[in-house]
């Protein structure tokens, strides 16, 4: 038995030499030491053995067991780093090779015009102040003076998920928003966000647009601090050149209010279709904050006033890059989008 244990032993070694991968490998571990392997059947054939006979040979099996699985242990690890270099030779890829180009994207236009702005009251000492898009009717309408019966509302009809729920028409209300929190200290904030009303879909209206609304509140804040505010923003956003005029208006939280035109940055202001012959193009609307809207929010009018104003910013953008139909903002026509990488480069 010592001897037919001695060749199969050097069979196993033999085979495990010719593998040549990780298969035929465990073929042969499995064929030699398996079940039904010779090894399990010299075992299986010790109890016909003498008693002096059978520690000694079991010893010498387990010997040769030991080592035929180290053997095999080791081909093994050789074989998996062949097949390992092998799987890399062939999916190598030649690095010197020139690389597929990835086209990088670029901000919106609108994104480009609202950090603008953002940029120019920062540097100004203005705060950004955010507020809810889904708001309350009360910071909506009635902080900003007008109660549920002002006629003013039908021009901002909305979208209402309740009575007193609804869809803000305007970023007025984080202004009323954040004179509530400051309790009377002073306020220098611009607020940009998402607004929506109830209007029809065409080249120069939409349901929902973007807003900017700026609003300083303090002590001896007059008109004349609203126009040079106006003039630094236009001067930035349509060039160095460019006037504006202040024109009579209403909005229920301003008094007095304004509309603020802008010399027509194509014509110079002799009058162009741009302009429609004016030689002025309308931008925003502007005023001082009414003293209602002062005493809701915990100010006294009587010490304290201010100014707000109020920008849309597809209105800035479609001015500035030239842009006919409001829906292109919002289409995500790479065509479209594609053009402003290449006027801000």
């Amino acid at each position: 038995m010592e001897q037919q244990l001695n060749q199969l032993k050097a069979e196993m070694l033999q085979k495990i030499e010719e593998a040549t991968n990780l298969k035929a490998l465990n073929e042969v571990r499995v064929a030699y030491l398996g079940k039904k392997g010779p090894i399990t059947d010299l075992l299986k054939g010790m109890g016909k053995l003498s008693a002096e006979e059978r520690p000694k040979m079991g010893a010498l099996v387990n010997t040769v067991r030991e080592q035929v699985t180290a053997e095999l242990e080791t081909k093994a690890a050789i074989l998996e780093e062949q097949a390992i270099q092998a799987q890399l030779a062939q999916e190598s890829i030649d690095v010197t090779l020139p690389g597929a180009a990835m086209k990088s994207g670029n901000r919106h236009p609108l994104t480009r015009v609202i950090e603008e702005i953002e940029d120019l009251f920062i540097s100004m000492g203005y705060e950004i102040a955010e507020g809810p898009e889904v708001e309350k009717d009360y910071y909506n309408f009635e902080a900003l003076n007008l109660p549920k019966d002002h006629p003013a509302r039908d021009m901002q009809d909305t979208f209402y998920i309740s009575e007193e729920i609804l869809l803000r028409t305007q970023t007025s209300p984080v202004q009323a928003r954040t004179m509530e929190e400051k309790q009377g200290a002073a306020v220098r904030i611009i607020c940009p966000g998402k607004v929506f009303r109830r209007d029809s879909d065409d080249a120069t209206h939409s349901h929902q647009f973007m807003q900017i609304e700026g609003l300083v509140v303090g002590e001896n804040i007059c008109m004349s601090d609203l126009k040079g505010t106006l003039d630094v923003l236009t001067k930035k956003m349509f060039g160095a050149d460019r006037e504006i005029r202040l024109r009579p208006s209403f909005f229920p939280f301003t008094e007095p209010s304004v509309e603020v035109d802008v010399s027509c940055f194509k014509c110079g202001g002799s009058g162009c279709n741009v302009c429609k012959q004016t030689g002025w193009i309308e931008i925003l609307g502007s005023g001082m904050v009414h003293p209602n809207v002062l005493a809701m929010a915990g100010y006294d009018p009587k010490k304290v006033s201010g100014f707000a104003f109020g920008i849309g910013v597809e209105r800035i953008a479609m001015l500035k890059y030239g842009v006919d139909d409001i829906r292109h903002f919002y289409t995500n026509d790479v065509r479209f989008l594609s053009q402003f990488e290449r006027a801000e480069g």
